[in-house]
C-alpha cells in the first residue's frame, strides 16, 4: 500500500495540479501560490512515505513459506540476503519471490526518490516566486 497510496495517490494528485496550473499561468495570486506550494509539500510528504515503506520491505525481504510456515526468513539476520544469493534457497513458495521482492522494492525506491526530487524543486521553485 505505501507504494500505491504515497507514491500513487500522494504523488498523482499534487502533479496534476503543478501541471494544470502551470499550464494555465494561475500562481499569480496568493491563493494559487499556497495551493501550489502545498500541494508540492504533500507530493514530498508522499514520495519520502514511498521511498520509506519500499526501503523497509527491501531490507527485511518477502514474506514467503519457509518449509511449513510462512515468515520472513531475512528479517533479523546478520548479513544481507540482496548481496547473498545463496541463501534465497530458504523461500520455497512463491516460486522466485525473492527477485520479485528485489525488483519491485528496488523500483519503488528509484521512483519515490525521483517523485521527491522533482516535488522538492518545484516547491523550492514556488517558494522563490
Amino acid at each position: 500500500m505505501g507504494g500505491l497510496v504515497g507514491g500513487g495517490l500522494l504523488v498523482l494528485l499534487p502533479a496534476l495540479y503543478i501541471n494544470l496550473t502551470g499550464k494555465q499561468g494561475c500562481c499569480g495570486n496568493r491563493c494559487g501560490m499556497f495551493l501550489s506550494i502545498a500541494f508540492a509539500a504533500v507530493g514530498v510528504a508522499g514520495a519520502l512515505y514511498s521511498l520509506s515503506v519500499a526501503a523497509v520491505g527491501l531490507q527485511n525481504g518477502p514474506l514467503c513459506k519457509v518449509v511449513l510456515i510462512w515468515g520472513t526468513p531475512f528479517k533479523n539476520t546478520d548479513s544481507s540476503y540482496l548481496t547473498d544469493d545463496s541463501t534465497w534457497w530458504q523461500c520455497t513458495e512463491p516460486k522466485n519471490i525473492v527477485q520479485f521482492n528485489i525488483g519491485l522494492f528496488a523500483t519503488l525506491v528509484v521512483t519515490s526518490s525521483l517523485e521527491a526530487i522533482l516535488f522538492l524543486y518545484f516547491l523550492c521553485k514556488f517558494h522563490e516566486a
